[in-house]
């Protein structure tokens, strides 16, 4: 039987970061992915600024910046009177390295750290190939790996699963995934057309407060993405249709004829895996916790996971196996996700939604009393930009 040390399922965003810093750690690693290559996903999108940090450690920042879009400034825009609550990353100049979000769409870093994975001699990638079951021993974990020809099957000391919202690894271990399912789809229209050239002052992130559509606005080097909310009840025909794509820029910008590059529906979930370590096997990322897209926090949240995973993984590595050591990673990402990156994205949009109505006009002032008094508004920035949730993370011991 084939072995290694750590075995990462998923060759996403967080598996290919996790993947690639277990190789530069020194640690023998197989990256396995279901699919033939990185999906080209438009999900994720923002990249925050400590993940930009931790990227920066695995010498990747600068490349992915220089793809990128450096964005410090994002918009709070309410639609029908046109304000804008404005907030400025720069504020952090001189305190952080990377005082803005970077615009890149997430299939870009993950394809950047899979090229480089396969040049690794500690690391060797497998597409086309995914698991099936594993089985946990004493010592390690025994994988199947179904490729396109036969099982596969290899033992690791750790599996780590960044096998995404439907992840089999989850199911296999029998987790339950609490939370919710939102009633309404979600449509992602993408489009070259410069929407600033019909919108004054558009930032590369807006939120965009309506009650009867709201939406995101957020640019990429490559195209504008918009994300607005579907009735449960239309069918996909629809929302797909050139009706549909019609309705929301005549809405936004008085025009119709525009083309559009990709349409995409999601279905959007708020749930929390109910613990995240299970003996060898932990989960990261989309595995463990999955949030509406409000705020740019599942793509982060993931890669954090997966940064305070490897520093567990590297102690048992390198100091022997303990179990506390996978618990004290489940003490601090699991709390964190609920306190934060779920509470913050549902807060995020009821104030995008005006839901409930009578309550909108309130939290719309707590955002301009927020911009308006300095510590507020750098406590704010610093929440947004994730500092907050990785402070709460390093206190819990």
């Amino acid at each position: 039987m084939k072995s290694t040390q750590v075995i990462v399922a998923g060759a996403g965003p967080v598996g290919t970061v996790a993947a690639y810093r277990l190789a530069t750690m020194g640690f023998d690693v197989m990256l396995c992915e279901a699919g033939p290559n990185c999906a080209i996903d438009l999900r994720a999108s923002t990249f925050h600024p400590p993940t930009l940090e931790m990227l920066d450690e695995l010498g990747i920042a600068e490349t992915l910046i220089a793809r990128g879009l450096k964005a410090p400034k994002y918009h709070f825009r309410e639609r029908s009177s046109g304000e804008v609550v404005e907030f400025d990353l720069s504020e952090l100049e001189g305190e952080e390295k990377f005082p803005y979000r970077l615009q890149c769409e997430q299939h870009v870093l993950a394809s950047m750290l899979a090229e480089k994975l396969e040049a690794h001699p500690k690391a060797e990638v497998k597409f086309s190939h995914r698991v099936v079951h594993f089985e946990q021993t004493d010592d390690g974990v025994e994988v199947a790996l179904e490729g396109p020809f036969e099982i596969e099957k290899v033992k690791a000391k750790y599996l780590v699963a960044a096998d995404g919202g439907n992840s089999i690894i989850r199911k296999w271990l029998g987790v339950e995934f609490e939370g919710f399912t939102y009633p309404e789809k979600f449509l992602t229209l993408s489009t070259k057309t410069e929407l600033k050239d019909y919108i004054p002052d558009l930032e590369y992130v807006n939120y965009v407060s309506d009650p009867k559509e709201w939406m995101v606005l957020l640019r990429v080097p490559s195209v504008w993405r918009i994300l607005v909310p579907a009735p449960a009840d239309q069918p996909d025909e629809y929302i797909l249709s050139d009706e549909k794509k019609n309705q929301v820029f005549r809405d936004l910008i008085g025009r119709e004829d525009i083309e559009t590059e990709h349409r995409t529906i999601y279905r959007v979930h708020q749930r929390v895996a109910k613990q995240f370590n299970h003996g060898r096997v932990c989960l990261v990322g989309d595995a463990c916790h999955m949030n509406n897209p409000l705020g740019g926090f599942g793509m982060n949240s993931g890669i954090h996971d997966a940064w305070n995973l490897c520093d567990k993984i590297y102690k048992n590595l390198t100091e022997g196996h303990d179990d506390e050591n996978f618990a004290l990673y489940d003490r601090q990402r699991r709390p964190v996700t609920h306190s934060f990156i779920q509470a913050q994205t549902i807060q995020n949009k009821k104030l995008l939604e005006h839901s409930p109505e009578e309550n909108h006009d309130m939290r719309l002032q707590e955002m301009r009393d927020t911009r308006d008094d300095p510590v507020k508004r750098k406590a704010f920035l610093r929440r947004q930009a994730m500092y907050a949730s990785l402070d709460q993370e390093r206190s819990i011991k």
